[in-house]
């Protein structure tokens, strides 16, 4: 039978063995040593003066006077001399005037937190590590810059890192695990704001070019198109002008065959219209043009018009209107010829709008 157990090299009793007693007290004395470890500092190469019973510490490298060459040991203060301990792998210290918990690795002790939690496969606060290999469920998250007053520069940064310019780095919001939308370079290095009803169809509703730092916004509610045929307005009559070329209808916010612009949204918006005189009657017709919303409501500031003689094919009048509009809202164009019947010349005649606000 070995003199001693192997694990923390406790002294353990022989058969009939005599004064039992100072085996047992010395298994005690070492198990007071290095159980429920806590040590003084483990900054120090040398004894500390006048040390106190039961004192302990860990044994900084170039050991010198009582402790030369016990470097990285536990040194403990028992009956006026010191004893030393030499670790294994798992030992965990707290060390009292760093306020760290350390662990020795099995060559050097290390900061339980730093060196010992690199490469690991996990790690869940609140959780598990189920769905990601880094998971927290809390209420709360800060992060906030070390300041100059405590050895910072103030600064604080966060990078995201993708290997390729195809690959995926950026932020996933989303509900009850639903992604709802995405914000970062997607599928490219351009930066893109997206939102999604369903996690798989997208929507852009910003990008920008990180080449040329342009912003465009893919899905705005915008439309302008024309007419390829000429519009016939009757004398003194509002016409809503028909247009059914269109060049951009994003949200398909203007319908062709009402010739209506649609506000999908609450906002504000701002429209145009351009009408080309083309002879009829007479040249001398005056030639009117405004923003209808609703069917009914002129916009106020939108109506303009040409008077005096007209040049086929030269003339012209135009209009503009920031108008705020609730979702449902419509917005046209109406022409008029006063005095004499005219017509609104193909492929000049135009209509536009787009959200703003």
């Amino acid at each position: 039978m070995p003199d001693n157990l192997p694990n923390l090299d406790l002294p353990i009793l022989a058969p009939s063995q005599a004064q039992k007693h100072v085996t047992h007290n010395e298994a005690l004395r070492i198990l007071d040593a290095i159980t429920q470890l806590t040590i003084l500092s483990d900054s120090f190469d040398t004894p500390q003066s006048d040390p106190s019973e039961g004192d302990r510490y860990l044994v900084a490298a170039g050991g010198q006077n009582e402790w030369a060459g016990q470097d990285g040991k536990i040194a403990s203060y028992e009956q006026g001399t010191w004893l030393f301990y030499a670790p294994k792998a798992g030992w965990r210290t707290f060390v009292i005037d760093s306020a760290l918990l350390k662990a020795f690795d099995g060559v050097d002790w290390q900061v339980v937190g730093g060196s010992l939690l690199e490469n690991l496969t996990g790690l869940g606060i609140g959780c598990d590590t189920a769905s990601a290999p880094f998971t927290a469920k809390l209420n709360r998250a800060l992060w906030t810059a070390l300041y100059t007053a405590d050895g910072g520069d103030g600064d604080l940064t966060q990078a995201l890192n993708k290997e390729t310019s195809a690959d995926d780095a950026g932020l996933i919001l989303q509900t009850g695990f639903a992604t709802r939308a995405v914000l970062g370079l997607f599928g490219s290095d351009n930066l893109r704001v997206s939102v999604t009803a369903d996690g798989t169809s997208f929507k852009d509703g910003l990008v920008v070019n990180n080449v040329t730092g342009v912003v465009d916004q893919p899905n705005l509610p915008r439309f302008t198109g024309t007419t390829n045929f000429d519009n016939f307005g009757a004398a003194d009559t509002w016409v809503k002008v028909a247009i059914n070329t269109l060049d951009y209808n994003d949200q398909g916010v203007f319908d062709a065959g009402t010739n209506l612009f649609t506000a999908p949204v609450d906002g504000l918006y701002h429209f145009g219209g351009h009408l080309l005189f083309k002879q009829d009657a007479s040249d001398s017709a005056r030639l009117n043009v405004r923003l209808v919303k609703n069917g009914s409501d002129a916009l106020p500031g939108s109506f303009g018009r040409i008077t005096g003689s007209h040049e086929d094919g030269a003339t012209f009048v135009n209009t503009q209107a920031v108008v705020p509009l609730v979702a449902g809202d419509t917005v046209e164009v109406q022409g008029m010829y006063s005095g004499f019947s005219g017509y609104f010349q193909a492929d000049e005649t135009s209509f536009w709008g787009y959200k703003i606000g």
